[in-house]
């Protein structure tokens, strides 16, 4: 059986650039469900495809084939109405990088259902504000140090609005137990019919992402939004039949829809799932050539601690494509891995909001540092602070036109925030908040954020959210929390604090606020840096200026 790629597109070989810009279209019909019209499709008629290849630390593996995938699903999806979860439900999936994060996902598509896909690393306050903003009426949970209990605290502190907890990997009272129960679920389920399915803009995803102005807000997707990931995997990823792809994210970061589902099965490809327990260059590097990875794509900080490895010791004949996004690469590190291993890195630009946006893409020569130039579908233009188109060569904000036709895989606004949508998406414009500028051959190249939002690792951090947490602490009087450049992981978290009376600035002190961060929040957050200040830089209305704070040096 062919790709299922042909069915929702116009062409799929294009000659130049040009070419693909001008004349791709995606066609979402009525109703489409991803688990029904590809997964289950491809289980019907080509049973044996490989879906899924997974692996451990533990020597533990499993290919999973379509055909598989769909019984799985279809026990899931039994299983989860069992316990009362039906259409339009919201269900957080914390999984990390667990095989049964696929067949849950499917199940929710299935019926329905909102799927939350969230970070392992959250603590009780975080659920807590994830459960009571999005109701959240199920959970699914793997264990992960005290994660199972940060779920129950939270359940405590939110009252009835949580009524389903099932974990996965590991029995525990007051929760449902995934592995005892899927073995009793039957493994055909009854779709449903096509006119009761979800419309093509009915929820399926919501996904928390960071800003700056407040704690995580909730972006919203529809069911369309899979077939828009055909820009991501098939042309930008470069994936292909037959192939085996590895995005390196976790399942609850929203790359991992972008390089682990959607668009890589709808291409032909497998995905390669590897459940890291800690992240190792080595390791990593075994695994692509063990299990003979064709396309990978990973953030710039992946890179760079590859490029520190000897290469030569991992059979790389069957890897051909790689692919790098989330923050501006070094050249430095473009041209070591070239070096390395003979592999171009094609990159690209995108957001929670919606999918790749800009990108080298294969017809183009890459520009170390340039997220490349516009994808099919979007209509890009860089204004100044009057919203004015700027000219070539210098910055702007990048905004996407959306008056006459939206984009493909644009969200469908921020769930249960109007006033938010609407200063982000008006007057026929959609703003990124990221300000970027443009050459004369047409690449765009990232500046920065409008706005304070920090990428480190390929983590997106909203300072207001690490400034909360460090005012809980008696020591803080005042604080600020801004990005400050590193050469590994892109940027760190730094920490300009005012002492309250009473405390004296010391090392202790510094360890003392960095420890009390990690442990009230996810510990990515915490500020690897901290500086003590007797004032805090100001504007005259009283708001704090970060630009200012981000050009002292620091130690």
């Amino acid at each position: 059986m062919k790709p299922l790629l042909s069915k929702y597109v116009n062409r799929t070989e294009f000659a130049s650039y040009d070419d693909f810009y001008q004349n791709l279209k995606i066609t979402a019909p009525e109703h489409f469900n991803f688990a029904y019209d590809v997964v289950d499709v491809y289980a019907e008629h080509d049973p044996d495809r490989l879906a899924i290849v997974w692996c451990d630390d533990h020597n533990n593996e499993d290919f999973i084939s379509f055909g598989d995938l769909r019984q799985r699903s279809n026990r899931c999806a039994n299983y989860f109405r069992s316990l009362g979860i039906g259409r339009g439900d919201h269900v957080m999936l914390i999984l990390k990088g667990r095989h049964e994060f696929w067949p849950c996902l499917l199940a929710l598509h299935k019926l329905g259902a909102v799927a939350i896909p969230a970070t392992h690393m959250l603590k009780d306050h975080d659920i807590v504000y994830r459960i009571q903003l999005a109701a959240i009426k199920a959970v699914v949970c793997v264990k992960s140090d005290d994660l199972l209990e940060q779920v129950d605290s939270a359940q405590q502190q939110t009252g009835d609005i949580l009524k389903i907890k099932i974990s996965v990997g590991y029995s525990r009272d007051g929760w449902h137990d995934y592995d005892a129960a899927m073995p009793e679920q039957a493994i055909t389920f009854p779709p449903l019919p096509f006119t009761e399915r979800p419309l093509n803009n009915d929820i399926m995803l919501l996904y928390f992402t960071s800003g700056t102005s407040g704690f995580p807000k909730m972006v919203q997707h529809g069911f369309a939004y899979p077939l828009a990931h055909i820009l991501t995997a098939h042309y930008w990823q470069n994936t292909r039949d037959g192939g085996l792809h590895y995005t390196v994210a976790d399942t609850g970061w929203a790359k991992a829809v972008w390089g682990k589902i959607y668009g890589q099965w709808l291409s032909g490809s497998a995905v390669f799932v590897y459940d890291q327990e800690r992240f190792s260059a080595p390791a990593l590097m075994a695994k692509v050539a063990q299990y003979k990875v064709t396309t990978f794509c990973a953030p710039p900080t992946i890179y760079r601690f590859l490029i520190k490895e000897d290469l030569s010791h991992y059979d790389l004949s069957e890897l051909k494509y790689c692919v790098v996004a989330g923050e501006p690469l070094n050249p430095e590190v473009y041209h070591r891995f070239l070096e390395k291993t003979g592999i171009r890195l094609m990159e690209a630009y995108g957001q929670t909001e919606l999918v790749v946006t800009t990108a080298t893409w294969p017809w183009m020569d890459p520009k170390p540092g340039s997220m490349g130039r516009p994808s099919p579908g979007y209509d890009i233009e860089l204004h100044d602070l009057d919203d004015k188109p700027v000219e070539i060569g210098e910055e702007g904000e990048l905004v996407i036109k959306t008056a006459a036709t939206l984009p493909p895989g644009i969200f469908g606004g921020y769930y249960k925030d109007p006033d938010m949508t609407s200063g982000v998406w008006h007057d026929g414009f959609y703003h990124t908040g990221d300000v970027a500028w443009q050459d004369p051959d047409g690449y765009l190249w990232y500046v920065g954020r409008a706005d304070d939002v920090i990428k480190s690792s390929g983590y997106r951090i909203g300072p207001f959210e690490v400034e909360s947490v460090l005012m809980q602490h008696p020591a803080v009087l005042e604080c600020a929390i801004t990005g400050a450049p590193d050469p590994t992981r892109g940027q760190v978290v730094k920490a300009t604090v005012v002492i309250a009376k009473g405390y004296v600035a010391s090392d202790d002190l510094k360890s003392e606020l960095q420890q009390f961060v990690k442990n009230a929040t996810a510990p990515y957050k915490y500020p690897r840096i901290i500086e003590f200040v007797s004032a805090l830089p100001k504007t005259i209305s009283g708001k704090i200026r970060r630009v200012e704070i981000r050009g002292t040096k620091h130690a």
